[in-house]
């Protein structure tokens, strides 16, 4: 009888939360003074306090994905092996400033299962609701802080919202390699080189564990830093498309390197803790990427390189004998391109590359072959996008074909 109603309670206390929230987002959307009035894809509320001491602006977005892959049979050919409708996800999003402009804030919440799976010990057994809990202090200048959970600044196509993308999904280089987010701290600045060039770094200090972990810090910390130059001057150079349709060419390239001290996860700050009969593996796991962004007119090109090592990336017990657990170390290169007819329909190529460096690990080496096309209705607030991927694996039977259609829906 207590295994029925502990689950019934907890579902109560969370329908009592967003409850809440809902009564007091619509208080507030009756008592604020609205500067301006919200437009579709701009916020269900976006206003500014009457006295000008905060704004906010709340918006909710997700995406439903119908996915279905064929698996190589040594005697049939490919046969389909599975078929999948789901809501890939759904978040809801608070931003604005408090107290004064120079104090920005950024909340993000997941909804759907594969957003808030990954409850562990390690979470207390808590679903992993908030993607995003940051404020961000222009404190002097072109210096920023950040303070809280946000992404790291790491490769470039995992900084781009998974809202702004030109396919369905990243690609196989962002699925292995990056680092996602964090707790801790960030410093970001830019400056302006002369003429149009600009120079952006961010320098970020983490935990090391990612998001949403609440026993401390079982490792060391992560270290992270990055440098961008945009030669052409500033665009939206982590918004995939060229729905700007700039009529000069425009260009980002950015390096970065992180370094996980005593890291005890397979992939850095990500993937499985390697446990030991006496605790954890522990190894220093070093992240390297480096990335562009090209756009011009109808013409758009994204291209990564990721670098992953580690000084022990077998996890072994203390008399030598590995757990099974092995560090994700290696390379991958991902190019894509994408071409934007009048419409606002966009065909998009993508070619991604895995090289891992141990025997055994759990990702083999292969190569991926994408074409997508892309209905842009309100630009990324509102688009239709189908992609097919081939597999290419050094072992026949693990090649397959995925194919996928995604709605994709902001207010």
């Amino acid at each position: 009888m207590f295994q029925i109603i502990k689950p019934i309670k907890k579902l109560m206390k969370i329908h009592y939360f967003f409850l809440i929230f809902f009564l007091l987002a619509a208080g507030f959307q009756g008592s604020a003074q609205d500067i301006t009035e919200s437009t579709f894809g701009n916020g269900i509320i976006n206003s500014v306090a009457k006295d000008s001491s905060f704004s906010i602006k709340f918006g909710a977005r997700f995406q439903a994905l119908y996915a279905t892959d064929w698996r190589d049979s040594e005697f049939e050919g490919f046969e389909s092996e599975s078929s999948n409708i789901l809501i890939r996800r759904a978040r809801l999003k608070f931003g604005g400033f408090a107290y004064s402009p120079k104090l920005e804030y950024k909340i993000e919440l997941g909804l759907s299962n594969r957003d808030i799976a990954g409850a562990s010990e390690f979470t207390e057994g808590a679903p992993m609701y908030i993607f995003d809990a940051v404020l961000k202090w222009n404190f002097y200048e072109n210096f920023v802080l950040w303070a809280g959970q946000a992404k790291l600044p790491g490769n470039r196509e995992r900084v781009v919202s998974s809202g702004d993308l030109q396919l369905v999904d990243r690609s196989l280089l962002n699925s292995r390699f990056n680092i996602d987010r964090d707790l801790g701290i960030q410093l970001h600045h830019k400056t302006n080189l002369g003429g149009s060039v600009i120079l952006k770094e961010i320098f970020a200090l983490s935990q090391g564990e990612g998001r949403n972990v609440v026993t401390g810090n079982l490792g060391g910390h992560q270290y992270t830093g990055r440098l961008e130059v945009l030669p052409f001057g500033e665009f939206k150079d982590y918004r995939e498309a060229a729905l700007e349709r700039y009529q000069t060419p425009k260009l980002s390239v950015g390096v970065t390197y992180d370094y996980n001290d005593d890291a005890v996860k397979t992939r850095s700050n990500m993937g499985e803790y390697m446990f030991t009969e006496n605790g954890f593996h522990q190894t220093d796991i070093s992240t390297f990427f480096a990335d562009f962004m090209f756009k011009y007119k109808a013409l758009s090109i994204l291209g990564e390189f990721a670098h992953r090592d580690a000084e022990n990336p077998i996890a072994r017990e203390e008399d030598g004998m590995p757990t099974g657990a092995i560090v994700n170390t290696g390379n991958s290169i991902n190019l894509q391109g994408g071409y934007l007819l009048d419409n606002n329909i966009e065909f998009v190529g993508r070619f991604t590359n895995v090289q891992e460096d141990i025997a055994g690990s759990r990702f083999p080496n292969q190569n991926q072959y994408t074409l997508g096309v892309s209905k842009y209705i309100s630009n990324h607030k509102l688009k239709v996008q189908t992609d097919i991927s081939f597999n290419d694996n050094p072992e026949p039977e693990m090649n397959h074909i995925m194919y996928r259609l995604q709605i994709d829906f902001h207010l």
